[in-house]
């Protein structure tokens, strides 16, 4: 899976490398969580980075507050699920990120690890998704969640899943783009290049999403 993960990289850097701009000012996380608002571009506006909240609320939902909010989709089975599916088809994102933490089991207990790029580049994962309404005042409630895949050969000694990170800028303007089809979409959604990745042991405090500073991000 894929709780939590960073967006550390300056705007405008962000800007240039994805080609879009920022809708609103993007605060710097060493810990992003589930719930909070992180940047996105959807393919409704590709030349836009938007903040949409973490934890997909789909739109036919008659109370969020009463669902489960997903955080994360898996790429095997999203067009075997109608809501996903649907979102596949129509709702498409990158969801942007510089790297992401993931917790692996050994007998002394769960040890954190901070997963990235060989350049220490932002990337996009690959994501969902959807606008809810409130009936009763008419706001929207955009939302988004991670698709994630097999490990590969980096990950599979930390986690049996890791979230699909686009490879090049083709990919991500392909999984963007609406006149592709379902299956041309699905293909997308493969393990990252193990070669092109690093990762290291960082400390428990990244285990609370209070704690969002630069030494969550120090190797333990």
């Amino acid at each position: 899976m894929c709780g939590r993960y960073t967006f550390i990289a300056p705007a405008p850097t962000v800007e240039q490398r994805f080609d879009a701009t920022f809708s609103e000012a993007a605060p710097t996380t060493y810990n992003a969580a589930p719930s909070q608002r992180l940047p996105i571009i959807t393919n409704a506006a590709p030349g836009q980075i938007q903040l949409l909240s973490w934890g997909l609320v789909p739109g036919w939902s008659k109370d969020p507050a009463a669902g489960p909010k997903p955080i994360n989709a898996r790429a095997e089975t999203l067009a075997e699920k109608p809501s996903f599916r649907q979102l596949l088809g129509r709702k498409r994102c990158l969801v942007l990120a510089d790297s992401f933490f993931e917790w692996q089991a050994t007998p002394a207990g769960k040890v954190p690890h901070r997963i990235l790029l060989s350049n220490e580049q932002p990337f996009a994962f690959a994501g969902l998704w959807d606008e809810w309404v409130d009936r009763a005042t008419g706001e929207l409630h955009p939302t988004f969640t991670i698709i994630t895949t097999e490990p590969n050969s980096l990950m599979a000694n930390i986690h049996n899943r890791m979230p699909v990170i686009l490879p090049t800028r083709a990919a991500e303007q392909a999984w963007l783009d609406d006149g592709l089809g379902l299956k041309a979409h699905q293909e997308l959604l493969v393990p990252y290049d193990a070669a092109a990745m690093q990762e290291y042991v960082i400390s428990k405090r990244v285990n609370s999403p209070a704690n969002n500073d630069p030494e969550v991000l120090a190797a333990a």
